[in-house]
């Protein structure tokens, strides 16, 4: 039987269309795969064992629910050590070999430093853990979203509680020797003397130092009223707890985040020890006058109970996890591709995105999302679940 030329015409069609179609239907079986970068072992190796189980768990909800049209999550893990040389290396790998559509993390600020220039170079869209100021900059670092607070932020939250609260006028302050807290350093006894307190101690400490109590004694010799902790290494922090315990020194200590997180319960000396101590919180993850967290949060700790441990990290950085497969899940969701242009243009435009750990709102010209007014302080040793009790003096 012969071929008319109308059916020659789209016999001819159907088969130039034919590769495209088969692209189209590739792509749409792909994997989206995420880059997640973190600090796995090692001494700052604290917050990672709080977003890695919020991650898993974004993951297994989005999967378990068919995926994003009809795509599977796939998570591609690199442990970085805390070290911003395999740090590069492992975002060089994600981008280049792995081909991820994006990436979370590090979650260390001073790998940050090292590596967001090179996911900038790519076009990779990038949510940004670190609260080191430069790491957000819509003009060099288009990609790139926070999605915790600034380091400005929490030295805002710190420096309003010693001085509205807790009435003091003498400060130390310290950090551990990291990229992260050499800036957090800096910015700090900046912000505290332009507030008019006086710094009468700072030191940039190494995380692994076995004995803190030299600097501690000087903090006291130096008449401080309160101890300024910036660091994410837990065996630092409780080290210095058990030198104040030794030096018989009843000063406070607050500062970061890690201040609460439950491995320092398992390495101070007496559980007292852990006592007027005040951390970087937040509303998302902080117990109301009814004991509750805000509802959102409280029936995420309900539904996750006996699923995975809660008691040994902060809730929040398990909120954050979360929040990030969520933030990039829903982009591809929304856009329906996992463009890297796509992705970025949609974060660009969310207002006041209602996540676990807090709400997020990016335009093109700022890459900021976390609202200020999120951040409180925590009483450190209230832990229960992860989430904190607010400390004394908020109503």
């Amino acid at each position: 039987m012969s071929l008319t030329r109308r059916a020659l015409v789209r016999a001819s069609a159907a088969t130039l269309a034919l590769p495209a179609i088969i692209r189209s239907a590739r792509a749409a079986a792909e994997p989206i795969r995420v880059g997640w970068l973190a600090t796995f072992t090692g001494p700052l190796s604290s917050p990672t064992i709080g977003f890695d189980r919020g991650v898993k768990w974004a993951v297994e909800q989005v999967n378990g629910s068919g995926g994003v049209n009809g795509r599977m999550i796939e998570v591609i893990s690199r442990d970085t050590q805390g070290d911003p040389t395999k740090a590069v290396n492992a975002t060089q790998d994600v981008i280049s070999r792995q081909k991820v559509h994006a990436i979370f993390g590090p979650v260390n600020s001073g790998e940050l430093l090292a590596t967001t220039p090179i996911m900038a170079r790519a076009r990779m869209p990038s949510l940004v853990a670190g609260v080191v100021n430069s790491l957000i900059d819509p003009v060099k670092y288009p990609n790139a979203f926070r999605v915790t607070p600034s380091n400005a932020q929490w030295d805002d939250a710190v420096r309003n509680y010693c001085q509205n609260i807790m009435k003091v006028k003498k400060v130390a302050i310290t950090a551990d020797a990291t990229g992260y807290g050499t800036s957090a350093h800096d910015d700090s006894v900046a912000s505290f003397k332009k507030a008019g307190l006086e710094v009468v101690y700072d030191a940039v400490i190494d995380p692994a130092q076995p004995d803190v109590t030299p600097d501690m004694l000087r903090a006291k010799n130096a008449g401080a009223e309160v101890m300024v902790s910036w660091t994410v290494s837990a065996g630092m922090a409780a080290r210095m707890m058990n030198a104040r315990a030794a030096l018989n020194w009843d000063v406070p200590i607050a500062g970061h985040p890690a201040l609460g997180t439950g491995e320092i319960g398992k390495l101070v000396d007496k559980p007292e020890y852990w006592e007027k101590v005040y951390q970087v919180g937040y509303r998302s993850c902080s117990y109301g006058p009814d004991g509750k967290l805000p509802k959102p949060n409280q029936d995420f700790v309900d539904s996750v109970k006996g699923k995975f441990p809660l008691a040994d990290t902060s809730l929040w950085w398990i909120a954050s996890g979360v929040d990030a497969i969520r933030l990039i899940s829903e982009a591809v969701a929304k856009t329906g591709s996992s463009d890297s242009d796509k992705i970025i243009g949609y974060w660009n435009t969310l207002q006041m995105w209602p996540g676990l750990y807090g709400h997020y709102s990016f335009t093109p010209q700022e890459h900021n999302g976390f609202l200020g007014s999120d951040v409180v302080m925590s009483k450190a040793n209230t832990q229960r679940d992860g989430a904190f009790d607010l400390a004394p003096g908020y109503v």
